[in-house]
């Protein structure tokens, strides 16, 4: 863009020169390099706070699904990377033994609920003992918890979307024996219920980021389209400001300034929920600085746009 604008001030001072209106002396000879400091300087270097522009790439939350209980598989009828609905099932687990072992405590309840009641009789009566109706009604509680596990054990075995969203990279079927460790993932979903949007924007120009700026985005999956938007928050951290708890002194390491990340979320759900995760692109944050600048960025952004649909990269 600079280049752009030298060039149309030669061509206005060729021009001028020309048809005589100024003279060509000492002055006007260097007023091509006077205008280029004067456009860096006063224009195209505070254009990177006033309104800076970075990468952008879409993420989106991974769900490691771990069933809750063991067992053997014996339905998966999911189909990678087709849209889910929060609840649907995932994969089903042999509920027999889990069934059995429900029952079992059912039938240990109604016979312990009996005895309570004749227990109770007998005390009412005068030929008991109240520290016999106490024993029998704790263990009848004691049974009624052990119903309610067993009960959300069985429950378990039908295994469920946490979201919207779809299991991607399946490998499970029928017949295959999962555990509940939680370093034994089976497969992993990923949530599409909100889509993370983020910007990375070098430290020097993200001063005056504030939530709630208006945003312009192209991405490589949409070349030539830009889509509006506004800042979310400034995420207050980076992983070399991370402190790690560890029984070692400090280790130090070579200092980088990283970029921070924007997040922004786009005024068009529809576009934000059908991009894919890992979607690139570029965007530009226009805040109440250097607004001089903001024509011009819109103006570098949308040939951002254009060049996608040849620039891979």
């Amino acid at each position: 863009m600079i280049v752009v604008l030298l060039n149309v001030y030669l061509a206005i001072l060729f021009c001028l020169v020309k048809f005589r209106i100024v003279p060509f002396n000492l002055f006007w000879k260097v007023s091509p390099v006077l205008v280029l400091l004067l456009l860096l300087m006063g224009l195209f270097v505070p254009m990177g706070w006033g309104a800076p522009q970075g990468k952008v790439l879409v993420v989106r939350n991974s769900v490691a699904i771990v069933p809750d209980v063991a067992g053997e598989v014996t339905e998966v009828p999911v189909v990678a990377n087709t849209p889910l609905k929060a609840g649907d099932i995932l994969f089903k687990i042999d509920p027999l033994p889990y069934q059995a072992k429900l029952d079992a405590f059912q039938a240990q309840l109604d016979l312990n609920k009996q005895r309570l009641a004749e227990t109770t009789r007998l005390q009412t009566s005068g030929a008991g003992r109240t520290y016999d109706v106490e024993q029998r009604q704790a263990e009848v509680e004691q049974l009624t918890a052990q119903i309610a596990g067993a009960q959300w054990d069985l429950d378990k075995t039908v295994v469920r979307a946490p979201a919207d969203g779809y299991v991607t990279n399946l490998a499970l079927s029928k017949g295959a024996r999962v555990t509940s460790l939680p370093l034994s993932p089976v497969m992993a979903f990923i949530d599409t219920s909100d889509t993370i949007i983020g910007v990375e924007i070098p430290q020097i120009n993200a001063r005056y980021i504030e939530p709630g700026q208006i945003v312009e985005a192209t991405f490589k999956f949409a070349p030539g389209k830009v889509y509006t938007g506004k800042v979310e928050s400034v995420i207050q951290a980076v992983a070399s400001g991370q402190a790690r708890t560890s029984g070692t002194a400090i280790a130090p390491t070579a200092i980088q300034s990283l970029p921070f990340v924007v997040r922004i979320r786009l005024d068009d759900p529809a576009f934000a929920a059908a991009l894919p995760a890992g979607s690139t692109g570029d965007a530009a944050i226009f805040t109440d600085h250097v607004k001089a600048a903001h024509v011009i960025r819109r103006v570098l952004l949308r040939q951002v746009a254009i060049t996608n649909y040849i620039n891979p990269l």
